[in-house]
């Protein structure tokens, strides 16, 4: 199968909303002014990116599937994909671009201000990708999951996925490291699949105040959908 790289995808922050959820307001006029400032720098540099790859695919077994050749093991990613036949690997970022900037940043304040503008470009990245996917390929609902996001599918996974996806660094400049993590540190990989069932991987993982829940934990989850027969 084809595999598509975006590498024109225009950096989005939601100002004000980054600016409440991080309660610039309450440093003043000066500190309002240093934000703004560090946003406009961070969107005449970002060069956010994504890579997918559509694969039609059979699940094999309870707990894996083998996409285009490779293994993936993942009870809770084999249950997912029951009834799916098409699936889409893939890798965003934020951008080595908007990464070297914030090494840049020495101030304590702007270095924490920038890690959080990075995560606000790499979402609208991977909104992005998401539409482009749905529009391209006529999908309806659809859901994501990420190795590393649960214990079931470990981010030791990264490694498979990258093989999928062939030679990434070189498509969007994203390094997998001996340590399974990315670089650069805010990416993402995952699988995006069509659903009729709401999923979110934040269903299943008890972490408490997690910046990044998108749902909230349910207990039963797992034993109710995902516990072997």
């Amino acid at each position: 199968m084809e595999l598509f790289v975006l590498d024109d995808i225009e950096a989005k922050i939601d100002v004000d909303k980054l600016s409440r959820e991080l309660r610039v307001e309450k440093g003043g006029a000066e500190f309002a002014d240093k934000f703004g400032r560090l946003v406009e720098e961070a969107l005449s540099t970002a060069r956010p990116k994504a890579v997918y790859k559509p694969v039609d695919f059979d699940k094999e077994g309870d707990d894996r599937v083998v996409i285009d050749g490779i293994t993936l093991k993942s009870r809770v990613l084999s249950v997912n994909l029951a009834d799916v036949h098409r699936v889409f690997p893939f890798v965003g970022t934020c951008g080595r671009e908007l990464e070297d900037w914030s090494k840049t940043k020495e101030d304590m304040l702007e270095q924490f201000w920038a890690e959080s503008i990075m995560d606000s470009v790499l979402l609208s990245a991977m909104a992005h990708m998401g539409e482009h996917i749905v529009k391209k390929f006529s999908l309806g609902k659809t859901a994501v999951m990420t190795p590393g996001s649960l214990a079931d599918w470990p981010i030791q996974e990264q490694k498979p996925l990258f093989t999928i996806l062939g030679n990434i660094e070189e498509s969007i400049g994203v390094r997998l490291k001996e340590s399974f993590m990315m670089d650069p540190r805010q990416s993402v990989s995952g699988i995006l699949f069509p659903t009729e069932i709401s999923f979110e991987s934040c269903q299943l993982c008890p972490r408490e105040r997690c910046p990044k829940r998108r749902a909230p934990y349910d207990s039963e989850l797992y034993e109710k959908r995902f516990q072997a027969k």
